[in-house]
């Protein structure tokens, strides 16, 4: 059985509110799960010591048994100091999208024009 420490989301609309569980991978996001690990809730400050809240001998024995993390319960790990930072690559944060390069072109072409001498 593929095992997954994941997000399973609750709370009202609009306002979200996370339980942080063992769940087998094939079953539903809100659906039926083994054990419930921690919380999270995205609607506290950042720096906030309640916003993340781990059972942290639990997800040890998970990790242990093979339980593999999403990866925002992995950054969860992460800061908790109970899994190594990976370094994430994504090449095209950053780079500007096809509206922008457009933007760009026209507007050098513009300043082109407008910098030739008229004959």
């Amino acid at each position: 059985m593929a095992m997954k420490i994941r997000l399973a989301r609750g709370g009202s609309k609009k306002r979200p509110h996370y339980s942080i569980v063992a769940a087998d991978s094939r079953s539903p996001r809100d659906g039926r799960f083994i054990e419930k690990l921690g919380t999270y809730d995205p609607l506290l400050a950042k720096d906030k010591e309640t916003r993340v809240k781990l059972d942290v001998e639990r997800v040890q024995y998970w990790l242990g048994q093979g339980a593999q993390p999403t990866d925002r319960v992995a950054r969860f790990l992460e800061a908790a100091g109970l899994a190594e930072k990976k370094a994430r690559s994504n090449p095209k944060q950053g780079q500007p999208g096809k509206a922008a390069l457009e933007r760009a072109k026209a507007r050098a072409d513009k300043a082109a024009a407008a910098e030739a001498p008229a004959e």
